[in-house]
């Protein structure tokens, strides 16, 4: 009796906020919280806030004792109480009690029970959304960070268990982002250390999704799907977590997906599991790809628009950390920047234009390098092996064509612009010395690759540009680089050059409706669209129309030229004339057709029959266009009668019948009838009816001559022109001009008759004179230039030989027998001139 009443005295003497604290728990825990007792205790921490540090200390200790003892259901009503007491008191005072409560929760979390880890997160996640009225700034999160983040990486063996953890440990990665977020000191979520954590985490649980495509913007599942399924609460949680970042901190936010620090988890299940330090590397999520684009497509769509180039800039990052890669890791993580790019294209793209393009250009150069390093190192191993790894390097190089392609395409006229001109700058053209783009390791195979891909790049940058004027989609700097692909012996270069000049020329879409080298019965019916020529684009073609001219001859000109060659040709021709031409365009043009029509007559370059033919059905298609669009009568008479004629007499002059399969062509072409030809004469009756000038039809088309030619590996254009210039020859036998004549009865004959002579020599002056009268500026000028590089050329040849150093100390060298000797000569012997001796 006397024990009884002395516990009742201590009891008595007890602090109040105790004896509040003690009485809201029953004696059964079944029957929960005491609600009257819990009201009263509410009522004194909110009168008394300076004692709420006091009950939250004791409130922990109780629930420390009775996690150890097991008691769990005391624990809930501690916990209970907690969150009753949070909700109700926003004070000053509250700090101190945060502080215990967060104690409490990191106890239950540190606790093996599942239910009590899943009890301490949600109570972590409503103490997330109370909104506080100052910041704390001793406050952190390391430990809940990795709590959570090792929660989401549960290995229960209960499924069930371990969906149930891992959805806790998720919602508690997203309370503490929420919480941090909206915190003063929100910058220390966003440090390395962290993201590292977090954001493996969260991949961790998206990646167990199975069949499911996650792309565009953030999706809206229903409550019980959000709550279930831990794959899409990690990716809410991702987007959450990306959309809140900002210019600083983006990096950090993007950069784990690539590159994570190893760190342990602990307590998940009885084996330590750990990180990978490379979560889509390491888990080979590259090949296949499927979920690495999922992923990247979830980021740019979360994150704000005007930082997605941060994103661009560290998939770039990791497409240089791993370049020695296998081709198909390398492909699928171009892939990953293709569909980043496709994204980010529609909105801003920041400085990371020429970035993107100079990257991409340089890992085109590594793949073909190892293309043909791994031809060369297996010439003697199996054929199999060889032919797999080289395809696997075409995927890359396709891969990043269709990236540059893709981009390029979506950028602003300007920026393109200067795409086209940096991309052009990386082409190599054998015999330049100075070029962007290295491949001087690579021999002439590589070069040729190099081009071809990069030419395929352009082509892809130039589709659908449509530039206002001529001038601004083919700049001088632009052009003559463009051009000069064209001049050499391969036939794929040249057509890539054509298809790029369509691009650009063509500005109203009339390319699709000349595709095919036919002879088109009606233009009407091809509902062709063009504007008036400009005087922009007037101003181009006096300028540079003789360049493009002179580029089609040539390409005509090509031994190696097939169908697609000559269809390309036709369209270039068809093009310039809808969109450039106007009467005096169209009086050249016609100068190069029968300038055409020349090559495969006469056949100074020996070409094949095939290709002859081939250039009298281009001829033919075009001059039956152009006759047809200037709409003059007795023009579309003639051509359309040699035509006919060619239809019944020599029907392999005619595109449908040259280009089939099987075509009987003929031995010759000396012995054919005038009519199955196109004539200056009648052509130049049937337009100067209408008013055209044709005083320039008369003086035959020659091309001008250029440093391209020097650059490019094919025949001298001086063999091409067939000028001669008498002067002396060198001793180099193979620049000798051969101008040695069959001697015959009918040369002796006319070198006896001197009235001949006269005649042929009146014949030549008058041409002379009538060239220079009627021939254009640049014609002349280019007939002068080559007269005069020619003459040059030998100058030199002639002083190099007359012009020989002064003898030096040294010696000089001889060669005797296939070697080497010097022969020294005395400094006493040497002849100095006369200023030199004092």
């Amino acid at each position: 009796m006397g024990r009884k009443g002395v516990c009742c005295c201590c009891a008595a003497l007890r602090p109040r906020y105790k004896r509040l604290v003690d009485n809201i728990f029953p004696e059964d825990p079944k029957d929960g919280l005491v609600k009257a007792d819990m009201e009263k205790l509410t009522f004194y921490a909110v009168s008394a806030p300076e004692k709420l540090d006091r009950i939250g200390a004791y409130l922990a200790e109780r629930l420390s004792r009775d996690v150890i003892r097991h008691r769990y259901g005391y624990v809930l009503i501690a916990m209970e109480a907690l969150d009753q007491l949070l909700m109700a008191c926003h004070s000053q005072s509250i700090k101190p009690f945060v502080e215990s409560f967060l104690h409490m929760v990191a106890k239950l979390l540190e606790s093996g029970e599942p239910k009590l880890q899943v009890l301490g997160t949600n109570s972590f996640v409503k103490f997330a959304n109370i909104e506080e009225d100052t910041p704390s700034y001793h406050r952190r999160y390391d430990f809940f960070v990795s709590r959570f983040s090792a929660m989401c990486h549960s290995c229960d063996h209960d499924p069930e268990t371990q969906t149930e953890i891992r959805i806790a440990g998720i919602r508690g990665i997203q309370g503490v982002v929420r919480k941090t977020v909206n915190d003063e000191l929100r910058a220390t979520i966003w440090e390395p250390q962290h993201m590292d954590k977090i954001v493996p985490s969260l991949l961790f649980n998206m990646q167990k999704i199975d069949d499911i495509d996650r792309v565009g913007p953030p999706s809206s599942p229903t409550g019980g799907e959000k709550e279930e399924n831990p794959a899409v609460l990690a990716e809410n949680c991702f987007r959450e977590l990306l959309g809140r970042a900002t210019y600083g901190n983006m990096n950090n936010a993007v950069r784990p997906v690539f590159a994570i620090k190893c760190i342990c988890v602990f307590g998940m299940c009885t084996r330590k599991a750990a990180i990978p330090n490379r979560h889509l590397d390491h888990h080979r999520l590259w090949d296949p790809n499927e979920f690495a684009v999922s992923c990247f497509k979830i980021i740019m769509y979360s994150i704000q628009a005007q930082y997605s180039h941060h994103v661009i800039q560290e998939i770039l990052g990791h497409l240089d950390v791993r370049k020695r890669d296998s081709p198909r890791v390398r492909a699928g993580i171009i892939q990953v920047l293709l569909e980043a790019v496709a994204i980010a294209a529609k909105g801003s793209i920041g400085p990371t234009v020429l970035e993107v393009f100079n990257t991409l250009l340089k890992h085109l150069r590594i793949s073909v390098d190892f293309e043909l390093g791994d031809r060369r190192s297996s010439a003697g191993s199996a054929t199999f092996s060889t032919s797999s790894k080289e395809s696997d390097e075409r995927i890359v190089q396709n891969a990043i064509i269709q990236t540059i392609g893709f981009f390029g395409s979506n950028l602003p006229d300007y920026q393109r612009s200067e795409i086209m001109m940096f991309i052009m700058g990386k082409v190599p053209v054998f015999g330049a010395t100075s070029q962007s783009l290295d491949t001087s390791h690579l021999g002439d195979l590589g070069t040729r690759r190099i081009q071809i891909m990069l030419l395929r790049s352009l082509l892809m940058v130039t589709s659908g540009y449509k530039a206002t004027t001529i001038t601004n989609a083919l700049p001088p700097p632009f052009l003559d680089p463009l051009l000069s692909p064209s001049l050499m012996e391969d036939s794929e270069l040249r057509q890539l050059v054509l298809e790029i000049l369509h691009n650009l020329i063509d500005r109203h879409d009339n390319r699709a409706k000349l595709r095919g080298i036919r002879i088109i019965p009606d233009v009407s019916d091809l509902k062709i669209k063009r504007d008036k020529i400009s005087r922009q684009d007037v101003s181009f073609m006096k300028k540079h129309g003789q360049q493009l001219y002179r580029h089609i001859y040539l390409g005509c000109k090509e031994e190696d030229n097939v169908q697609k060659n000559f269809e390309l040709l036709f369209t270039s021709l068809a093009l310039t004339t809808i969109e450039l031409a106007n009467e005096e365009v169209v009086i050249d043009l016609i100068r190069l057709a029968i300038a055409l029509q020349d090559i495969a007559i006469i056949n100074e370059d020996n070409l094949p029959m095939f290709n002859r033919c081939g250039v009298m059905a281009l001829v033919a298609a075009y001059l039956n266009f152009l006759s047809q669009m200037i709409a003059v009568p007795a023009f579309c008479q003639h051509v359309s009668k040699v035509i006919e004629t060619r239809s019944l007499e020599a029907s392999y002059f005619l595109p449908e019948t040259i280009f089939k399969d099987k075509c009987n062509l003929p031995k010759s072409l000396e012995k054919h009838e005038k009519d199955l030809f196109f004539l200056t004469n009648k052509i130049a009756e049937s337009l100067g009816g209408s008013g055209y000038s044709v005083e320039r039809l008369s003086v035959p088309y020659v091309p001008q001559v250029t440093d391209e030619d020097r650059l490019s590996r094919r025949k001298s254009i001086v063999d091409t022109v067939s000028i001669q210039v008498d002067i002396l020859p060198g001793n180099n036998t193979e620049d000798k001009i051969d101008n040695t004549e069959e001697i015959t009865f009918e040369a002796l004959k006319k070198a006896i008759d001197n009235n001949g002579l006269e005649e042929q020599e009146k014949e030549k002056r008058r041409l002379v004179i009538e060239k220079f009268q009627k021939a254009p500026f640049e014609e002349i000028a280019a007939q002068c230039e080559t007269k005069a590089n020619l003459l040059h050329d030998r100058l030199a040849q002639i002083l190099e030989l007359t012009i020989r150093p002064p003898p030096s100390p040294s010696g000089t060298m001889t060669i005797t027998a296939g070697h080497a000797h010097y022969q020294s000569v005395p400094v006493y012997e040497m002849k100095f001139p006369d200023l030199c001796v004092y």
